[in-house]
């Protein structure tokens, strides 16, 4: 018997507030992260993926009051990331209440991160989160020259030369580079013990156009992480493809916080296209 595809709705939280915008800009309000996150699970949502954009400590302070309210009222999986550095960070996240921890900038300066953080609390409780996006020839536009990596200055390479599989690694929403080829990425996070991979198509976000279904394909092919697919969903005949590319789960956020399509529109369509569903 197949394992259900998991559908997640993902609430990125700035200051206490449900936020969305296209390719990490434009932000506005979508709404109470508890209040939205009760009303997804009375949807059907399988889990829930919270995401903290507030860069401050006083933010930090906010999200984990966020994650004990909702830990306290809803009851399906939550994973929570954006600004986790440590495992000070992960253990406070865990202890509020968190089922899983998403880390993503700190793992790249230091991949060495996660294989503490899998011997530590559990490869079932990290999610290394890759914001990955094509590369493009090198004509000094959108940071695709001067990569800097956790290995230092790169230097003018070509795209080629960092990141064979013609996707990239990147960091501040998407918009510098990594430096880092975003599949030998996902390979190195599997062998330092990871549990599973939040696939971000940086080129998709907030789009509505459809999942990178070339990425997700890619990355399928040299992991065997359950691998949620993030980044464009506009629609639900959009959710099936992504399954049938590799993913194991699928994640969208402003489709879903501001009523376009219902999370169990979204189960219907996949289960009309032979996919395992829980309805």
């Amino acid at each position: 018997m197949s394992l259900a595809t998991r559908v997640i709705p993902c609430l990125d939280v700035n200051d206490g507030r449900v936020v969305k915008g296209v390719n990490f800009a434009g932000l506005r309000d979508a709404g109470d992260p508890v209040e939205l996150a009760r009303r997804y699970e009375a949807e059907g949502a399988d889990e829930l993926t919270f995401l903290d954009v507030s860069a401050s400590k006083q933010g930090r302070g906010t999200m984990l009051e966020v994650v004990r309210s909702t830990a306290e009222q809803v009851f399906i999986p939550l994973t929570v990331g954006g600004g986790v550095r440590s495992a000070d960070d992960v253990n406070e996240l865990l202890r509020a209440g968190a089922d899983k921890v998403s880390i993503n900038t700190a793992a790249i300066a230091r991949p060495e991160l996660l294989r503490e953080l899998s011997r530590r609390f559990g490869s079932q409780c990290i999610v290394l989160s890759v914001d990955a996006r094509r590369v493009h020839p090198a004509t000094g536009e959108e940071g695709h020259t001067g990569h800097t990596g956790h290995t230092g200055d790169t230097g003018h390479l070509a795209p080629a030369d960092y990141a064979p599989s013609g996707f990239e690694v990147t960091t501040h929403g998407g918009s510098k580079s990594a430096g880092l080829d975003a599949i030998a990425w996902v390979r190195t996070a599997q062998e330092l013990g990871v549990g599973e991979i939040l696939l971000n198509s940086m080129d998709g976000d907030g789009t509505k156009a459809g999942f990178d279904l070339e990425l997700i394909t890619a990355v399928r092919e040299h992991t065997s992480l359950p691998v949620i697919a993030s980044g464009g969903a506009g629609a639900a005949a959009h959710f099936p493809p992504a399954i049938e590319a590799g993913a194991d789960a699928v994640l969208a956020a402003s489709i879903f916080h501001f009523g376009e399509v219902a999370i169990d529109e979204v189960k219907a369509t996949m289960q009309d296209a032979g996919l395992t569903v829980r309805r």
